[in-house]
């Protein structure tokens, strides 16, 4: 069947390299920053320092004063001096146009990096899809021509329609009164009754901090599937990935359930820093079940790394960063009512989950291994190949059952495949999304950034990184 869906928006030891920190050091990324050029200024965006030393900054470009889209790079120094680059780094060489650099046309001026550098001008322009989902939309055009360079959608959205976690702990707040949906522990994270309409919302309050009764007639129980899924997720990247919330500032997301009228959908806005869940208009159940919730919130977490853009391979790896985190995010949970697997949305429709990973060809639409075209997919789809490295890495090939539920993962040379287990795997993939992926990465970057990750985090001889490049070759990315 088909589901519509809109586009949005590890380290040493595991256990050292969690501690790593990251900030605004402007002497360390005055260091590690390549000499500019007499028109390109580098901008660092944050630092990222290993505790053997080494560090890891993102910069952003600019070229005569005008920013520089796709042209964001990661320089990863050593304590010994020793510097290495990802990212596009391409040499800008534009003569712009006499008098400064001015064009005609709406939107601002900048430079698109990719794959030629190109004087352009983006426009960004706000709607609503007819579903209801908020749109952000930026067109890139060639200045000179007219002609679009690159359309994306920044409003990141998933598709689902959740079942309940079952009676979860929830942490609340106390007024002297009323009881709060609002956790001071993680952030300040807030959950608000949006009362089906498109944005705003109010908090959650109940007078003795018993809330909903799991049914989609009580208002508060999605507030509940909400607010402990997204603790789920608060807690899942600062106690194993080391990450202090979405941002990595300390600050929690606000979450609105009841968005709009009867909305079958859910989606991450980083205008807010807010994720909102729609209502199935079936059953009335809300969105906001663990992998769904896990799924928009690491938009936010790719959005503030790498920054993947939603479009061509880049997009696929962006929606596959969302699905192999919210897997993990499920699992981390341990809930013996939506128990940890391989699907997402399995609990949305009846026919089966939204999207798989061991196979992800079974839902019609998405591919199991790379092909030339694979960029000019919906994202979603684009994202197949990187869902079935993450199975096949997680868990090897072949027929297996997993938490009762059954899969069988084909590869695409006939290889067999043994996998290193999901923690392992998440953090390989979260090292290369957080310091060796930047907009622009494709599927082949994608390789060379996880094997990269590997390699850091389990040695360059380790059995990781050559399972790393098989699970690769398995969905033929090479």
């Amino acid at each position: 069947m088909t589901h519509p869906i809109r586009l949005a928006v590890l380290l040493g030891t595991a256990a050292a390299l969690t501690a790593t920190a990251v900030t605004a050091n402007a002497a360390t990324a005055a260091t590690a920053a390549p000499a500019p050029t007499a028109q390109t200024r580098l901008v660092a965006r944050s630092t990222v320092t290993d505790p053997d030393g080494t560090t890891h900054t993102r910069y952003d470009r600019t070229y005569a004063g005008l920013p520089v889209l796709g042209g964001d790079i990661v320089v990863h120094q050593r304590p010994d001096g020793t510097r290495t680059t990802t990212g596009n780094d391409t040499p800008i060489t534009l003569t712009l146009p006499t008098g400064g650099a001015t064009t005609k046309g709406p939107g601002r001026q900048v430079i698109w990096a990719a794959p030629t550098p190109t004087l352009a001008r983006e426009t960004t322009t706000r709607t609503t899809h007819p579903d209801g989902t908020p749109s952000e939309l930026h067109t890139v055009t060639d200045a000179r021509t007219g002609a679009t360079l690159a359309a994306y959608d920044a409003i990141a959205a998933g598709t689902g329609h959740s079942q309940h976690a079952g009676t979860v702990p929830l942490t609340t707040y106390f007024t002297g009164s009323l009881y709060q949906l609002r956790d001071t522990t993680r952030g300040n994270q807030r959950t608000l009754d949006a009362k089906n309409q498109p944005g705003g919302g109010t908090l959650f309050t109940d007078p003795d901090d018993t809330w909903g009764n799991g049914t989609p007639s009580n208002r508060q129980s999605a507030g509940v599937d909400a607010h402990y899924a997204t603790a789920v997720t608060w807690d899942y990247y600062k106690g194993v990935l080391g990450r202090n919330g979405i941002r990595n500032d300390g600050v929690g997301v606000t979450s609105r359930v009841h968005y709009g009228n009867n909305y079958p959908n859910a989606f991450w806005d980083g205008t807010c820093g807010c994720a909102n869940y729609g209502d199935d208009p079936t059953t009335g159940q809300t969105l906001a079940s663990l992998d769904i919730v896990g799924h928009e919130l690491t938009h936010g977490v790719t959005a503030n790394t790498a920054n993947l853009i939603l479009s061509g391979e880049s997009g696929g790896l962006n929606e596959g960063t969302s699905d192999i985190l919210g897997a993990a995010i499920e699992f981390s949970a341990e809930n013996t009512t939506d128990v940890g697997d391989y699907h997402i949305g399995e609990a949305v429709f009846a026919g089966g989950p939204l999207r798989t990973m061991d196979r992800p060809s079974l839902d019609g639409h998405s591919r199991d291994y790379w092909s030339r075209d694979i960029g000019t997919l919906d994202a979603h789809y684009a994202s197949g190949p990187a869902r079935h490295f993450f199975y096949l890495l997680a868990e090897g090939s072949g027929s297996k059952v997993i938490n009762g539920v059954s899969y069988d993962s084909p590869t695409y040379d006939g290889s067999k495949l043994l996998g290193i287990g999901r923690d392992e795997a998440t953090r390989i993939w979260y090292r290369a999304l957080t310091l060796y992926m930047t907009s622009n990465t494709n599927y082949s970057a994608a390789r060379r950034a996880t094997l990269q990750a590997a390699g850091d985090l389990y040695g360059p001889t380790s059995v990781q990184i050559s399972r790393v490049a098989a699970a690769w070759t398995a969905v033929n990315v090479r």
